[in-house]
């Protein structure tokens, strides 16, 4: 008999947690483990606005899958469809060719996209901070706008470049702008006659800014964001957005050639294929991690609606964070074991341990295990936890590395020639062609019968 597949939809925290509790548990003979994804590393994404700034180099985030995984065959490339009925999952590859996956056993866990909305120009205009291209181009265009700033004898080009918008009050959005901040403070001692005309902006829809936190520490990360000289505007976000300027919902038409978009997530559009319930996008799954209508797949990460047990509340689903994600990867990967093997599942329930804000510089706002923390206390928990959670030794070391070669020698502005160039994840959806349940099956149906006929 041929051996079971469990084949693994993203590398992201839940799908590298699954793939290496697979490789541990699962006997090498047992069953083949088979991984679609678009990049051969997992990025370690709550860094990303530090790639940004320069103070780590984007290999210090790109954790290699091929160092982590020894018997996972990878295909590289974005899984597009999934066909139920026969068990296949379509793979639009790297190369752009569309092939078909197999399995007994499916671990979902796409990850997100960049949400966003109908605002005129925000696609043509706006700049993301979701991957290490858009880090990097982010990081270049900011300081490329500097150059330009200190170039001109024209008032409104230089009040236009010296200007930046930062759209969404999260994690992501207080980080890149507080990181970005840092970055033309140091850029600006060599033009010093910009240091006054540079202004940072952070806007969010949101009555509060990062409202996980709490009040407390949601006003002391707004009072840090402040001194440091960002302007936050809350219940005001982006009505329209053009080379030269943004327009807000407050009624102000500010002149600015960079918006940087940070305003949420939604999940991978693969959920939709597969013909099951979905809660805002987010395939259901129960307690196990399973899908009600399909118990051989299971889905976990930001792209699922799973069951927080930990909470009284009916409905209540975990967050899309990757504490969670880790945890929810090892029990995925048991319950797949449990199905293949006939034992019972386990049931997926976490405590959330807390979180982290690192504002660059040695400002930052914990609450681990529900203590509420600021300044030198909670810039070492946050530089804690990050090393804590880098899921390999090597990661670990090139960031600490980049940390103590900053501290001890400064930050470098360099451009590094990108800042003509602007990838963003609001095409990515646009790209990948998602395919519905009734295209997924005749895509997979085609395939299956080409591959049969070839062997014949």
């Amino acid at each position: 008999m041929a051996r079971p597949r469990i084949v693994v939809i993203g590398a992201g925290f839940a799908g590298l947690q699954a793939l290496k509790r697979l490789e541990r548990r699962i006997p090498k003979t047992a069953a083949d483990i088979v991984l679609v994804a678009p990049n051969d590393y997992m990025l370690y994404s709550p860094l990303l606005p530090q790639v940004a700034s320069g103070l780590l180099t984007p290999q210090s985030v790109a954790v290699s899958l091929h160092r982590s995984l020894h018997r996972t065959r990878i295909v590289p490339g974005s899984a597009i469809g999934v066909d139920t009925d026969a068990k296949a999952v379509l793979v639009r590859k790297i190369s752009d060719e569309v092939t078909v996956e197999r399995y007994d056993r499916l671990i979902l866990a796409p990850g997100s996209f960049t949400r966003v909305f109908d605002i005129p120009g925000l696609t043509e205009h706006a700049f993301g901070n979701k991957n290490l291209a858009e880090a990097t181009v982010l990081r270049d265009h900011v300081l490329a706008q500097l150059e330009l700033a200190n170039a001109t004898s024209d008032p409104v080009e230089r009040e236009e470049r010296c200007r930046f918008v930062v759209v969404g009050g999260s994690y992501t959005g207080a980080e890149t702008a507080a990181s970005l901040r840092r970055l033309t403070e140091e850029a600006a001692k060599r033009y010093p006659s910009l240091r006054s005309a540079i202004s940072w902006h952070v806007v969010d829809i949101a009555p509060r800014l990062l409202p996980e936190l709490g009040s407390k520490l949601g006003d002391e990360a707004l009072e840090l964001l402040r001194s440091m000289g960002v302007e936050v505007k809350l219940e005001v976000t982006v009505k329209e957005v053009t080379e030269h300027k943004v327009a807000l919902t407050d009624g102000r038409v500010l002149p600015c050639r960079t918006v940087i978009w940070t305003a949420g997530t939604s999940p991978s559009p693969l959920m939709g294929s597969l013909g099951a319930e979905t809660d805002r996008g987010k395939l259901v799954v129960g307690a196990d991690l399973a899908v009600p209508e399909h118990p051989d797949v299971f889905a976990l990460g930001d792209a699922a609606a799973v069951p927080d047990l930990s909470k009284d509340e009916s409905g209540a689903v975990c967050p899309p964070t990757a504490q969670y994600a880790e945890r929810q990867g090892t029990v995925a990967a048991e319950n797949a074991i449990a199905s293949l093997t006939g034992r019972p599942k386990r049931t997926f329930l976490h405590k959330d341990l807390g979180l982290v804000v690192d504002l660059s510089g040695r400002d930052a706002v914990a609450r681990p295990l529900g203590y509420d923390l600021s300044g030198l206390p909670a810039f070492a928990v946050t530089r804690g936890y990050h090393l804590w959670s880098l899921p390999s030794n090597p990661a670990r070391a090139r960031v600490a590395a980049n940390w103590m070669i900053r501290a001890v020698t400064g930050g470098e502005v360099s451009r590094l020639g990108f800042h003509r160039g602007k990838p963003s994840t609001f095409v990515d959806l646009e790209a990948a062609h998602y395919l519905d349940p009734e295209d997924s099956r005749k895509e997979s149906a085609r395939l299956l019968d080409t591959a049969a006929a070839a062997q014949e």
